[in-house]
């Protein structure tokens, strides 16, 4: 069975930037752990905007410029960069909240094979569950896992919002 592993936007404008909050902060170990010991197919996520922002329809509702492709803010986390930098994985770029872009690029690698899907990363309530649930309705069938744990919200009850559901979409939460 193929296993893959979603790492969602943990770039420094999220963790501890622009956008960045103590809980985001402490799940970095957490997320550096389950990509070091995770065997399968890892995919990275990353929220990429452009100078443009504060223009957009994102930027007009949130007017925080952040994850602007090439600066500090957009990269991966360091130690996430250095947990990924022995694995298998692949960086998805995204310009809003889910990612079509990356149930292709599952398509391509699972076709034919059963497999299972884990997501974390940031932020559980906007972009983990933006992904959790794209990702569950495109396949219906496939045993999909959110890991709590290395994963953290906007604020700790919109985070447990998202998680709630996840969990009543079918999706099961691990780690809470």
């Amino acid at each position: 069975m193929k296993k893959v592993l979603v790492v969602v936007d943990m770039q420094n404008d999220f963790v501890d930037g622009a956008l960045g909050t103590k809980e985001a902060v402490c799940i970095v170990d957490n997320v550096t752990n389950k990509i070091k010991d995770f065997d399968g197919k890892i995919f990275a996520t990353l929220d990429t905007h452009y100078n443009n922002y504060l223009q957009t329809s994102e930027g007009k509702k949130l007017p925080v410029p952040h994850c602007i492709k090439m600066t500090n803010g957009w990269l991966l986390n360091e130690k996430v960069m250095e947990a990924l930098s022995d694995k298998d994985y692949k960086i998805i770029e995204k310009n809003t909240f889910g990612s079509a872009t990356l149930v292709d690029e599952i398509v391509k690698l699972t076709y034919g094979y059963e497999f299972e899907i884990e997501l974390i990363g940031l932020c559980t309530d906007i972009c983990v569950v933006s992904n959790a649930l794209l990702l569950k309705a495109y396949f219906p069938e496939v045993k999909m896992t959110v890991d709590a744990s290395c994963c953290a919200g906007v604020t700790p009850e919109s985070h447990k919002a998202a998680l709630d559901t996840m969990k009543m979409c079918q999706i099961d939460v691990i780690g809470e």
